[in-house]
């Protein structure tokens, strides 16, 4: 498998090692293959034996050696004993990247609450728990950064994906008073709000304008990471164009495709 270019291969924070929550993500796997020299990847996610192809590109990637752990982001109840073991096994962890979520069908959470839920569950009730397990965690170890993606579908819902955008959006109010109460404690959090991404999760979607790749949201993140960002755009141009789309009126903003 391609994990793309690794130019952007420093070490962000003070080494350690690396936690990929949401082991299959094409997007988690760019970030952790630039970030992968020398360092200690965890990668965590469900059906975690079938994680070989991926162990073996970190590896192939520098990565000093590749750990796949058992993670369900929807047993809550699982997330700290998880986090804590992964710290005792290997070590403090210098970044921890929250790359999991689901997109859902929206013309089914219209008229299936139980699909509307699981969405919202797993995209912001999960990331609200394992979020703060974390940050009490790396509080405690004085140190550590935590990626979070949001996204511009949480910036203003729109009606075409509402589900998803809610999750986004509330997941981008945490995050962001998350980002708030961390400052000063030795722990930081990116916060990413990317736009259309192509890859397995959007594939059969029309391509919305201005859409990225896995590997352009990859090589955002490690450079936020590097000078110390709290916010990254993918693509940076969009950040002025969601600041008019926010003064748009709702009559016209509710006509707006996905």
């Amino acid at each position: 498998m391609s994990l793309g270019s690794k130019k952007n291969s420093g070490k962000p924070g003070d080494g350690g090692v690396v936690l990929l929550l949401g082991g299959r993500s094409e997007i988690g796997l760019e970030i952790a293959s630039r970030l992968a020299p020398g360092r200690t990847i965890v990668l965590a996610a469900r059906r975690s034996t079938e994680l070989t192809a991926e162990r073996q590109a970190l590896l192939g990637a520098g990565a000093s050696s590749v750990d796949c752990v058992e993670f369900d982001a929807d047993d809550l109840d699982s997330h700290e004993k998880l986090l804590r073991s992964v710290v005792e096994t290997h070590g403090p962890l210098s970044v921890a990247v929250l790359a999991f979520g689901i997109l859902g069908d929206q013309a089914r959470a219209e008229r299936d609450a139980r699909h509307a839920v699981a969405v919202v569950h797993t995209d912001y009730v999960a990331q609200v728990g394992v979020l703060t397990h974390l940050a009490t965690l790396l509080r405690e170890q004085g140190s550590g950064r935590i990626v979070v993606f949001s996204s511009v579908a949480g910036v203003r819902v729109r009606r075409a994906n509402y589900v998803y955008g809610s999750a986004k959006a509330g997941l981008d109010g945490f995050a962001s008073g998350l980002g708030d109460a961390l400052h000063g404690s030795g722990v930081s959090l990116l916060l990413v709000r990317s736009g259309f991404v192509i890859g397995r999760m959007t594939e059969g979607m029309s391509q919305a304008p201005m859409s990225s790749t896995p590997a352009q949201v990859a090589d955002a993140v490690v450079r936020g990471l590097h000078r110390g960002a709290s916010r990254v755009w993918v693509p940076g141009r969009l950040r002025p164009v969601f600041f008019v789309m926010r003064l748009l009126p709702q009559a016209v903003w509710r006509r707006m495709p996905r």
